[in-house]
């Protein structure tokens, strides 16, 4: 079976969708224009050729379970349900790398597929070389990929998370490495390569310097509502990153659409203004409608840890709805107040982890936002003010003490800044511990 008769059968065949594909030259950049609702189908965007589903798999929070030795493991099971449904609603777009969940993901991600024709699908796999950038470790690592999945090619291979210029020579120009991948490409085993992107603005400008001599295939970036106008800290915006890849006429694929899942959990102040919008739609499907939106586009990752999140993403998908300019504008307007809530901007990529002192980084910044998002967290600067400080204060301390072990809590960093390394969003990690652990410190110490 090839891939164009098993879309068919998925229900996936057309493009015609409505949906733009990589933009025509000096085609503005504007909404894609479709029909409201029409049949339940997969929109699809073209890339050269390639039919991908506009909502791609990131194969980076697959469920976990414990082994008898009390090892997490991958829940192989639940991965195979989950592949299936998703083949079976036309998503065939799949992105793990050698290092996700503890270097478990690509191996679970390739059990799933391979019970699939292997032209059903469009395998996305990294060069995640980070410890280790040598030439032969780096070539050890793309042929480890090509036998895990037991395949002859890789459609999309990424040079994993780039912040700049140099970075990108030190792991793959001055290693000889980027070379290799060309003549890969050259020779069909790699079918479209480029590079996921995470660093300042004037990073990627000076990486797209080498699009003529390289000819980026595709570009992997940050975007979302909120970081289109209204990026913070060391982030920019990704509304001028679009522009600079739309120009080009390079194929975007998305990574953190919902931030991390911060924008399916919005403060609840928030979520009352889209369910009065869309009150049978979830708070999740304006970030994921806002992606599919712009044309350029190729594919918006959502790492689908269960079930329910994958009927939600679909159900968003296969009745594609682009935004309009004044649900464009509403949206620019919740993104800059949720900026203004006191928010940890973490993604919970656990990049960061496993930490050197055991510290649960991305556990204490999840409960900390939480608590902050559903309007739980206690004033501590102003306990008079807040009729149920003393309420807030002692369940904002238990489920502090229930979600993270005391051994794991942000008391015991050290502050070695190991961790700010990893961070592809760039969070004064130590910083943020230090701040939680002071709040939670005050809370303590408060009496009334």
């Amino acid at each position: 079976m090839d891939r164009r008769e098993f879309l068919k059968i998925s229900g996936t065949a057309a493009v015609g969708a409505g949906i733009a594909a990589c933009k025509p030259k000096n085609q503005a950049s504007v909404a894609v224009q479709i029909e409201p609702e029409g049949p339940e189908q997969m929109p699809l965007r073209d890339c050269a050729g390639d039919q991908v589903s506009i909502l791609g798999y990131g194969c980076m929070r697959w469920p976990m379970i414990k082994d008898a030795n009390g090892r997490d493991i991958i829940d192989q099971e639940k991965v195979d349900e989950l592949v299936d449904y998703a083949m079976a609603h036309g998503v065939n777009y799949y992105d793990t790398s050698p290092v996700y969940l503890q270097g478990q993901s690509e191996a679970a991600t390739a059990k799933a597929l391979s019970r699939y024709p292997r032209d059903s699908y469009y395998l996305a796999t990294k060069a995640s070389n980070f410890s280790d950038s040598s030439f032969e470790n780096s070539v050890k690592m793309y042929k480890r990929s090509l036998e895990i999945f037991q395949t002859d090619h890789i459609d999309y291979y990424l040079l994993h998370s780039i912040s700049g210029m140099d970075a990108f020579k030190a792991r793959f120009e001055d290693t000889g490495l980027l070379e290799y991948l060309l003549k890969e490409r050259e020779a069909g085993h790699i079918r479209r390569l480029g590079f996921s992107f995470h660093g300042p603005n004037s990073g990627l400008a000076d990486l797209l310097t080498l699009h003529d001599k390289y000819h980026w295939d595709f570009i992997q970036i940050q975007m979302n509502y909120v970081d289109w106008n209204h990026a913070e800290g060391r982030n920019e915006n990704a509304s001028e990153m679009y522009q600079w890849l739309d120009e080009k006429q390079i194929p975007i694929v998305i990574m953190e659409p919902l931030l991390g899942g911060q924008l399916a959990d919005v403060p609840d102040a928030i979520e009352e203004k889209f369910k009065e919008r869309t009150p049978s739609k979830s708070v999740a499907s304006w970030a994921f409608r806002f992606c599919g939106t712009y044309p350029r586009i190729l594919t918006v990752l959502s790492g689908m840890t269960y079930m329910e999140n994958l009927k939600d993403n679909l159900d968003t998908y296969l009745h594609f709805k682009p935004l309009t300019e004044e649900e464009l504008s509403f949206l620019d307007e919740q993104a800059a107040v949720i900026r203004s809530f006191p928010l940890v901007k973490c993604t919970g990529c656990q990049y960061c982890m496993p930490c050197p002192y055991g510290i649960d980084i991305p556990g204490i910044f999840r409960h900390y936002n939480k608590c902050i998002n559903e309007g739980l967290a206690p004033n501590v600067k102003e306990p008079e003010s807040q009729a149920d400080f003393k309420k807030l204060r002692r369940k904002y301390i238990t489920s502090y003490n229930e979600a993270i072990a005391t051994v794991r809590q942000a008391d015991h960093c050290i502050h070695c800044g190991q961790c700010m390394s990893h961070c592809p969003q760039r969070i004064r990690i130590p910083n943020e511990l230090r701040r939680i652990d002071r709040f939670v410190n005050d809370l303590k110490k408060v009496t009334l």
